[in-house]
Formats: C-alpha cells, structure tokens, sequence
C-alpha cells in the first residue's frame, strides 16, 4: 500500500496528490455537517418536514449544472490559468457560507439567509469537484496514463473514507457541541484546501481560436491561414512596386497588426463558449446518448424521496439519537462498497435492462421495510427499530448501487472524443437534477397528504405511493439500448 502511494506520489507529485485526496476527503465529510443542517432545520427554524426537504434540494441544485463550471473553466482562463483560479474561487464560495453561518445567528435563524448561503456554500463545492476531475484528466493525459485508475481508486477511497468519518463524527458532535461551533469546525477543511491550492503549480495558457478542447477547427485553420496569405502577397506586392519603409508604409504595418488582433480576447472566449455548448448539446441530441439519459433522469423524478421526512419521523417518533442516525449511515456507506463488489463480481455481464429492472424491484421491496416501519409492523415481530432502519439503509445504498455503477459505465461509452470531461459532467447533472426533482416532489407529496411534524398518520400511505411509482421506470426500460450490458464493449 505504502508502495502504491509512492509511485503515486513520484508520478504526479506530492503537493497535486494532496489536493485530489484533501477535496475528495471534504466532499465526503460533509456529511458532518449537513447532518448539523438537518437539525438547524427541524429543531431550530422549525419548519415541517416537506419544507425542510424543499430548502435542501434547492440548495443542491448547483450540483446539476456541473457542465457550465467546466465549459467555464475550459473556455476563460484567469489570468492565462484555467485550473487554480476557478479552484481558489471554488474553495472561497465553498468556505464563506460556514464562517458566516458560524459567526452569525442571525443568518442561521432566516430560513431564506440559510438556503441562499447553503446553495452558494454547494455552488463552490460542485465547482471544485468539477475543476480537480479536469485537473486529474490533465494529468493522466499529460504524465502517467498508466496511473488513470489508480488515481480514480485514491480519489474514491478519500470520499468514502471522509463520509464514514463525517457520518461517525456528526452525530457525536451535535451530542456535545453548538451548531454553530459545528459549522466553525467543518469551516477548517476549505481554509487548508484553500492554503493547498497554492502549492500546485500550473502552466500558463495563452488562449487562441479554439473548441472547447482547445485545438482549432479546420475551417478556422484555412481562413487564419488565408488570411494571412493575403496579407503577406499585399505587402510583397507593395515592395516589389518600391515602397520605402516611412511614416506613408504605416499603414501596411497597422493592416497587419489589426488583423492579427481581429479577435479580441473577449471574442475569442465567446467563441470558444458557443462552440463548446454547440458541441455539448449536438452530441447529447443524438438518440443513442438522449434516450438512455433520459431513462436515468425520469428514474429519479418519478419515485418521489421522503429521505428528510423519515429523517424526521425517525428523530421524532421513533426517538433515535444523533449518533446512531450517523451510524445508519455509516452502514449504508459500508452497503454502497457491498453493492459495489456485488455488482463487478456478478452482475456486470448481464443485460443491462435485466439490472435495472431488477434494481427497482429490490427498490419498491427495502421501501416496504419503510412501511413496515412507520406502521410497527416490526415491533409485533420483535424486530427493533434501530434494526430495521440499519438494514433498510444497507439495503437501499447497496442497491441503488445496482443503478448507478450502469449510468456511470454507460455515461463513459457514450461520451464521443473531445468533449469526454463537459458531457460525462453533463451525464452526472442530469442525475442529480432528477434527483433534486425527485427531492422536491416528494415534499410535495408529504405536504398533499399533511405529512408535518408531530402527524405522521399518513406517512404509510405516502411510502405506499413511492413503492408503486417505483414500478414507473422498468415500464420505460424500452429507453435503455436492447443489445447493452453493464459492463464497457
């Protein structure tokens, strides 16, 4: 392991392997201090179980909108840099919202102050992941392509090794400590990732005409180069006829300079803009990319999520500390690497609509245990409810997992070259939009059916509801390509 490490650290550098772990470490342990959020919501500002659950997805919106970072960061670079910048910019959005929260009760007690800082606070943390898998991409290409996978395993191994501790720590230090000391706390991670970013170093880009992967179009090639054909003939032309170099040749000298400047550097980005987008969504209309993206995004907006009324119907009625709510997540992070195992030893060479029509139904089975429950169907059994709500979270990471290890393999072959970074970013948008959705219709639904704190009665009926419409998406699997399996051709 140490070994591993070491060539790691030879092949790209110590400060650079520090960064990737360091970001995808925090991206984990936010769950730290999310879970802090969650109580600020229900305890402190009060607000029902749908309307918390509204103010969070619309604070993890920023997340679906990841392409826009990239194209950003492609296409504009500050000050001939288009990598630590926008990570230093990132890394400040990501740092001021806790600080402020921190320090001020004020804005924690405004529940429209808190969602706009939240989703500034995911804005900085959606656009650091963006630009640090640019920068591993980068570097991949550039230094060790060899080392590709093992530098995805390092940056997965840092995010899972930060949600288990965030999930542990967050439940103990609301035990024992302030929310807002909480938020202070969490506020260390970004002010060393933003010390960290100083010591990657990054060459300078000088922008020219280009695409968003920064090579020039053919076409733009062979008019720079008529151009400046042109001009060179005009100019021997004006030689050959006898014209002295004096204040009257001034004018020649300017053509040519003005025309070398034709483009300004603001045209230039501009351009580089429309052409990244126009590629960006000429590939994503094609059938074979849009139909099965479109599969993953209606999965998610169909089966509404109660994920923050059963964190309430569980704190509430079922009494369940913080601690072991941190612990339940902890387990579905160790069923999230279950899922996993199970999925690459035997599953990834079946066919791909058998997967996820399979998934769902596994889906719609852990959400009965939800119904089961909320109902105490589980208590006649003797079966306690910290048992079932750890083997409900085991069951539904592991097999959520099902699903989105396809979509992640699939949104790697369907990415055409070129723009393989800006649309798989696109792919991920799309999901986590759905899920966002998903979110909001699902508080929605609670808010129908009078799904509030303290009245709980209908809570049965509404996770009857989401196991039916999980049913929804295996009638749609004619979207997914008949011939695909789930694992790369």
């Amino acid at each position: 392991m140490i070994g591993w490490i070491n060539q790691l650290r030879i092949a790209f550098g110590a400060s650079f392997l520090w960064l990737v772990c360091l970001i995808y470490f925090t991206q984990g342990f936010r769950s730290f201090v999310w879970t802090a959020v969650s109580y600020q919501l229900k305890d402190n500002l009060k607000l029902s179980p749908s309307a918390s659950q509204f103010v969070s997805s619309i604070a993890i919106f920023p997340w679906s909108i990841k392409p826009l970072y990239g194209i950003l960061s492609d296409c504009i670079p500050i000050r001939g840099r288009k990598r630590i910048p926008y990570l230093i910019l990132a890394t400040l959005l990501a740092l001021g919202p806790w600080l402020m929260l921190g320090v001020s009760a004020s804005l924690r007690s405004s529940r429209v102050h808190l969602m706009i800082l939240l989703t500034v606070q995911n804005l900085g943390s959606a656009m650091a992941d963006v630009v640090i898998d640019a920068m591993i991409a980068e570097a991949v290409r550039l230094e060790r392509a060899s080392f590709a996978g093992d530098l995805q395993s390092v940056s997965w191994m840092a995010m899972a090794l930060g949600g288990i501790c965030g999930s542990l720590l967050g439940g103990y230090a609301l035990e024992n400590l302030q929310i807002d000391k909480i938020f202070l706390l969490f506020s260390v991670l970004p002010t060393i990732q933003l010390f960290s970013c100083g010591l990657v170093k990054e060459n300078s880009f000088l922008p020219e005409p280009s695409t968003s992967n920064g090579l020039q179009t053919r076409s733009q090639r062979v008019l720079d180069q008529d151009k400046f054909s042109n001009m060179s003939k005009t100019i021997t032309l004006r030689r050959k006829k006898g014209h002295k170099n004096t204040k009257k040749e001034a004018p020649v000298e300017s053509e040519f300079e003005i025309s070398g400047k034709d483009v300004s550097l603001a045209s230039q980005w501009l351009r580089s803009l429309k052409m990244a987008c126009s590629a960006l969504f000429k590939a994503f209309r094609q059938p074979m990319i849009l139909r099965p993206m479109a599969w993953f995004f209606l999965a998610n907006v169909t089966v509404p999520n109660f994920s923050t009324i059963m964190f309430y119907y569980q704190s509430e009625v079922l009494n369940l500390e913080a601690s072991f709510l941190g612990t339940a997540r902890v387990v579905g992070w160790l069923g999230l690497m279950l899922g996993t195992f199970i999925y690459n030893r035997y599953l990834k060479k079946m066919n791909l609509r058998r997967i996820l029509m399979w998934a769902h139904v596994g889906l719609a089975l852990s959400s009965l245990l939800d119904v089961a429950l909320v109902s105490r169907s589980n208590t006649s059994l003797g079966i306690s409810d910290k048992v079932m709500v750890l083997g409900g979270s085991v069951l539904a990471d592991g097999i959520n997992q099902f699903k989105f290890m396809p979509f992640l393999i699939m949104s790697g072959q369907l990415c055409p070259p070129g723009i393989e970074g800006t649309l798989f970013a696109l792919f991920m948008s799309i999901n986590n939009l759905g899920s966002t959705v998903g979110s909001i219709v699902g508080a929605g639904l609670a808010s129908l059916l009078d799904i509030s704190s303290g009245s709980f009665d209908n809570l049965a009926l509404g996770i009857t509801i989401q196991v039916l419409c999980t049913f929804i998406p295996i009638l749609l699997l004619f979207l997914i390509p008949k011939e695909a399996t789930g694992m790369p051709a």
